[in-house]
């Protein structure tokens, strides 16, 4: 696993240094390609052109380029990549949120809190195995298996992700697109946009017609228009897939 760490401060880089190999010795088995960085204009540059680390640890305030910087820089190019921040203030907890960051840590970071993000992110990287989509609801940060998703609707702004299983979770309103909000669910292969406010699963589809599309659920799904043609063609290469 490799894992990076940046704070401008040498000293409290250091400690954050001895922490991970501390944790390290607790549990041989778990492997670190470690490397840090004080100046974090370097790390920004290595972001940009490489390929991003399986985990980042970052302070958040620092001269010029700040950990928040960072972390967006690097959502730019992974929504794998584990987060965690920092920092000497209590004043960034949104923008880390906003960012996905699983852990938030006050100085001096206390060996035990430090163990318990390690655990967390080691936990995540082993979910990130099944792909999750995740979605920021009042609760908190939700992670949902994409195989659990039967649908999405877009509706005044927020995201209802309806489960299979039955059940609903309700987004909280979305700064973007709903386009930009599932890409990374399209990528996928198994979903398909049928109107400019629904998302399908075509794994839960029972029935298709011109204008319809009736979920396993019985929820029925409006095809837009414009789109009936190229959902139909989509819908039929799945379902000859499947059966090859």
């Amino acid at each position: 696993m490799q894992v990076v760490i940046c704070d401008d401060n040498v000293e409290n880089l250091k400690d954050l240094e001895t922490l991970l190999l501390q944790y390290g010795v607790r549990y041989p088995d778990v492997s670190f390609d470690m490397e840090t960085y004080s100046d974090a204009s370097v790390l920004l540059q290595k972001i940009q052109r490489e390929k991003p680390a399986d985990l980042y640890i970052l302070d958040i305030v620092m001269s010029r380029i700040t950990g928040i910087d960072l972390g967006y820089e690097i959502r730019k190019k992974s929504e794998e990549s584990i987060i965690i921040y920092i920092t000497a203030s209590d004043g960034f907890a949104l923008d880390a949120y906003n960012i996905f960051a699983i852990r938030y840590l006050l100085k001096p970071v206390e060996e035990n809190r430090f163990f318990e993000a390690m655990d967390y992110a080691l936990s995540q990287m082993e979910n990130k195995k099944e792909p999750l989509f995740l979605v920021k609801t009042k609760a908190g940060l939700e992670s949902i298996p994409y195989r659990e998703i039967a649908y999405i609707e877009s509706c005044s702004r927020k995201l209802e992700i309806h489960l299979a299983g039955g059940g609903k979770i309700t987004s909280i309103y979305i700064r973007n697109s709903f386009d930009e909000e599932i890409k990374e669910l399209i990528r996928a292969g198994n979903f398909l946009s049928v109107h400019k406010s629904f998302l399908i699963n075509l794994s839960y589809v029972r029935k298709l017609t011109l204008n319809n599309v009736t979920m396993i659920n019985g929820d029925s799904i409006p095809i837009s228009r414009k789109s009936s043609f190229q959902v139909k063609k989509e819908y039929l290469s799945f379902i000859s897939e499947q059966y090859k």
